[in-house]
């Protein structure tokens, strides 16, 4: 295959602004690649020290491989550097782990035995957090359209917390609890106003979204529907209101946006003491910390906006003459994303021209949009490195792609791959740890692949499934048809 010659000059002209030409195709960026992830003498990737081509082999591709030694030093990171924070503003923390970005039984057991909670999202979520072992105490039950069985299975496991969404449900859950004997504990999900992005938040209304309920007062004066919220909480007898929640959005980079957030919380939080008399003890802050996907992310550690954020609210705190209440955050891509990358197989390699006379590679991989589908749907970045050998050849312009009968079905947009790589090569792609496997799908009736967790052991890394990859009989299982 003859190399692009526009990648030895510097890059090619159709290649983003922000993706430069490696120098050495076969380093692992370390804010992209845990320290799990390294290459053995022969170039070969490694995951604990198993070469990706003996996980390729023994388990098939497409695969999502999970570091559980990274899993679990990132919700122990997470879980210290907030702890640690507000301790020293004299405020407790829980961290619950946002379990819509991966979650299987072995999970739940992982942040059980790390200490974390688990955030859920449907009943489906919470019948694995269940499964899984983990203390109802330690579970939340999140969900704007949650179901009377969703909420009853919460309410008879004893759940610690059910995050309500509106005002219609908030009397559904009482009624509910009423119905059961038993006194529901709920937090309130608010709208703050604020929407956090990658690099800035823009402190103004977005409330036209299906989440929470909005602080911003309707014209013609009144309470904000969260203060409704407060107050239809306060006189339900059957209702222990714990305190609120708020979310502004995912991949932030820094605690600028949660600092203002917990602002106008802390400020409706005030506002209801002096109204009803009734301190909330409890303020959630959501997720949505930011993880490398590419080199264009730049995430600060755990550590850094915690303590920032500590500072923020307790500033707020003292100019409000409050306590800080009990904090929880929601940490789930920044645990799972990086804990994890997919291998694939290339099969076809094909060159086309694009536009004065640049050309770009597309190499088909065996998986697709149905084992990753941010990229087609949120246009998500990623990248990919050779895994199962050294680069030989001069870097040239990529688009992965995959093999569903789809233009849209893109793995990689854009990254230098070898010149030299070829059909049965092994790529893998990083931080795939968080909403792939979770989003996966069976379009094009392709089954979903297996999920493998590789740990050190005292007596050397150990690889196990801890979910088979779906066959062809899985998939006719549910077809009544034939």
């Amino acid at each position: 295959m003859t190399a692009d010659p526009t990648t030895r000059t510097g890059g090619s002209p159709l290649a983003p602004q922000w993706l430069s030409v490696p120098e050495d195709l076969d380093a692992l960026d370390p804010a992209i690649w845990p320290e799990a992830f390294r290459r053995d003498a022969e170039g070969v990737l490694t995951v604990a020290g198993i070469p990706a081509t003996e996980l390729a082999e023994r388990y098939g591709t497409p695969s999502y491989v999970y570091s559980e030694d990274t899993f679990r030093a990132r919700a122990r990171e997470f879980r210290a550097a907030f702890t640690e924070a507000f301790a020293r503003i004299g405020a407790e923390v829980s961290v619950y782990y946002a379990g819509k970005s991966f979650l299987t039984t072995e999970v739940v057991r992982w942040i059980r035995e790390e200490g974390l909670n688990v955030d859920t999202s449907s009943g489906g979520e919470l019948a694995v957090a269940l499964r899984g072992g983990m203390e109802p105490a330690r579970i939340a039950l999140h969900g704007n359209n949650k179901s009377a069985a969703e909420i009853t299975r919460a309410l008879d496991n004893g759940l610690g917390r059910i995050v309500v969404d509106s005002l219609a449900e908030i009397e559904l859950v009482a009624h509910l609890a009423r119905t059961l004997g038993v006194v529901a504990p709920v937090m309130i999900r608010v709208t703050p106003g604020v929407h956090a992005s990658t690099h800035e938040f823009i402190a103004t209304a977005h409330e036209d979204q299906k989440f929470g309920l909005s602080l911003a007062a309707p014209e013609d004066g009144g309470d904000s529907p969260a203060m409704q919220a407060v107050a239809a909480c306060v006189v339900d007898p059957d209702l222990d209101l714990r305190g609120l929640h708020c979310h502004i959005g995912s991949q932030i980079f820094d605690a600028d946006g949660f600092g203002k957030a917990a602002e106008r919380v802390l400020t409706l939080m005030a506002q209801a003491d002096e109204r009803f008399g009734l301190t909330l003890p409890e303020l959630d802050l959501g997720g949505g910390y930011g993880i490398a996907y590419t080199e264009a992310d730049t995430p600060r550690p755990a550590r850094e906006i915690a303590e920032s954020l500590a500072d923020q609210v307790a500033a707020t705190a003292r100019s409000l003459h409050m306590a800080v209440p009990h904090l929880s955050i929601e940490p789930g891509r920044a645990i799972s994303g990086p804990s994890a990358c997919t291998l694939y197989t290339v099969g076809t390699l094909k060159t086309v021209t694009v536009e004065d006379g640049a050309r770009r590679r597309y190499v088909s991989v065996d998986g697709g949009m149905s084992d990753n589908a941010r990229p087609v749907l949120y246009g998500a970045d990623y990248t990919a490195v050779l895994a199962n050998r050294r680069a030989e050849g001069a870097p040239v312009l990529s688009r992965v792609v995959g093999k569903h009968c789809e233009s849209g079905d893109v793995v990689v947009r854009d990254v230098y791959l070898p010149e030299d790589l070829a059909p049965g090569d092994v790529l893998a792609v990083p931080a795939t740890g968080a909403y792939c496997w979770a989003l996966a799908s069976n379009y094009n009736w392709i089954a979903r692949p297996p999920v493998v967790a590789v740990r050190t052991a005292a007596d050397g890394p150990e690889a196990r499934l801890i979910v088979r990859g779906e066959t062809e009989e899985d998939l006719f299982a549910r077809d009544l048809g034939a």
